[in-house]
């Protein structure tokens, strides 16, 4: 009897020591590595919040993320009691700023694309009246919307502060990434460097554009069906736990509160992912 005692407490100082140490461990790499990733937060979103000419303080973008993750655990502890559920509602707040930032990126992307070519055709018309290209350049940052206007403005802006001019179009290029963008550089560089009739190859580089962004379109359009396939599949089964946690509580606690039921939930959500990114796919076309 001793000795099963004996064995009792040893085992038992034993898992508090391996609990302690384990709380240590993670207790000391949460206090050395949350500094270097708020650093790397703060680098990346400042300068992901430069390209939308947005010159926000990262650190109250910081708080506000902190803030954010805090109350969004607190409301699913508080409507589900799954820690399954919370840890998960902290994930997403942390990646839906990033992804909230990438398609505002991309839209932002598009709507240059879509100006483009008319600001392609004011350039070449201001060049065949005689203007000079950095004039002209000036004309169509002044009369253009943003974000267009706020592009040729820094690359005008680069120029006055020294930078070449193969240079500045080298960087609206990479701010910029698209194949209109790219056309529109490369023309702009030949004839910098060669000479040669720079309004027709603006015109030209403008039909070019002008009937991608109309192929895009009709593109889009025969795809639309199968992104709203995607998003259904993927708002479905949300909506459905939405209403059986409200009709059958009891029934989905067991989903939300037992170790069988988050296997089901993490399965479930592979299965959404997969799906909607196989979908995706065959939408996705390149033109």
């Amino acid at each position: 009897m001793i000795s099963t005692g004996l064995s009792f407490w040893a085992i038992a100082v034993a898992v508090l020591v391996a609990v302690a140490a384990s709380g240590s461990a993670l207790g000391w790499l949460a206090w050395t590595a949350l500094p270097r990733w708020r650093a790397r937060h703060a680098g990346h979103m400042r300068s992901e919040l430069r390209e939308f000419f947005l010159f926000i303080d990262p650190a109250q973008l910081w708080v506000a993320s902190v803030m954010a993750c805090g109350l969004a655990a607190t409301a699913a502890w508080l409507v589900t009691g799954s820690l399954l559920i919370t840890v998960s509602s902290v994930i997403a707040c942390l990646i839906l700023p990033r992804h909230v930032l990438l398609r505002l990126k991309r839209r932002r992307l598009q709507r240059f694309d879509q100006q483009l070519p008319e600001s392609l055709l004011m350039l070449a018309a201001s060049l065949r009246a005689g203007a000079a290209l950095p004039v002209a350049l000036r004309y169509l940052a002044d009369e253009s919307e943003p974000p267009l206007s706020q592009e040729f403005s820094l690359l005008l802006r680069e120029q006055r502060l020294g930078s070449r001019f193969d240079e500045a179009l080298v960087n609206l290029a990479q701010r910029m990434p698209s194949e209109a963008t790219q056309l529109t550089v490369a023309a702009l560089r030949i004839a910098a460097d060669t000479g040669g009739n720079l309004a027709e190859a603006l015109e030209r580089v403008a039909g070019t554009v002008r009937a991608r962004l109309q192929m895009a379109g009709r593109v889009d359009a025969l795809t639309a069906q199968g992104r709203l396939q995607a998003a259904v599949v993927g708002a479905l089964p949300l909506l459905l736990a939405v209403a059986l946690s409200a009709l059958e509580p009891d029934v989905m606690m067991l989903l939300w509160q037992t170790p069988t039921g988050w296997l089901v939930i993490a399965v479930v959500a592979v299965l959404e992912v997969v799906g909607m990114w196989w979908i995706r796919r065959i939408v996705a076309i390149d033109i």
